[in-house]
């Protein structure tokens, strides 16, 4: 489809037995700000895992970029152009900030060999705490070590699962921030998983609720009103 980065269609994941994603089918275009959402167990990070290539999917189609990821390595995802930053970050927290930035330039469509100067400028911390190890640094510090990882290798999609999970509320607002310049100046598409409403109505462009493995509810952010929130998101 025209203009559509990523397309999923009828897309079944099991653990096991489990029966955890119900053909799913979702359609982000180029330029989206896409929040994912649900309540705890609905499958948002399983989804998430799927369109990495660390799941193996039961039946369905992921393409990205007119290019079909189903059966394809999940190295290949990063090469394509797809940034994701898990859940919990997944710094490696003995390699030193440069050296965690490093190792997202293999994954360069270019061949570029040093890190952007425009991550420091997002995340000037990264470049104050360079030599620092990824284990020493707060939380926040992670979190933007983690994002800043998937920018390195020059993404056209960046996915991100909960990233204001644990963070302290000015470098939240600061992420929000971000992801909105990514979004609007660097025209990067971009998928979160957001579990805050506030945060999920001030980035995102389009929202997907999931249910039970299904996609329950999608449209423009404008449109998430009370009786979704009600019936899919409160606690």
């Amino acid at each position: 489809m025209e203009n559509t980065v990523l397309q999923i269609e009828n897309l079944n994941q099991f653990y096991g037995e489990s029966h955890i994603l119900w053909d799913v089918s979702v359609d982000i275009k180029k330029g989206d700000c896409v929040c994912l959402m649900g309540r705890n167990g609905v499958g948002k990070t399983t989804l998430l895992k799927s369109i990495m290539g660390m799941l193996v999917i039961r039946s369905g189609s992921i393409n990205f970029d007119g290019i079909e990821l189903v059966g394809r390595d999940a190295s290949i995802r990063a090469r394509q152009g797809i940034g994701y930053v898990p859940q919990g970050r997944e710094i490696f927290p003995q390699l030193t900030v440069e050296e965690n930035l490093k190792i997202g330039l293999s994954s360069r469509r270019d061949n570029v060999r040093e890190i952007p100067e425009h991550i420091f400028e997002m995340f000037p911390v990264l470049k104050q705490m360079l030599k620092r190890r990824g284990g020493d640094l707060s939380g926040g510090q992670q979190q933007q070590l983690a994002i800043g990882r998937a920018l390195v290798l020059d993404p056209k999609l960046l996915i991100l699962d909960e990233p204001t999970e644990g963070i302290q509320p000015n470098i939240v607002r600061d992420i929000g921030d971000v992801i909105t310049k990514l979004n609007q100046e660097h025209q990067i598409t971009v998928l979160l998983v957001e579990q805050k409403l506030p945060f999920a109505r001030r980035v995102g462009k389009q929202f997907i609720v999931m249910e039970r493995g299904r996609c329950a509810a999608t449209g423009a952010m404008q449109d998430l009103d009370e009786k979704i929130v009600s019936q899919y998101l409160t606690v």
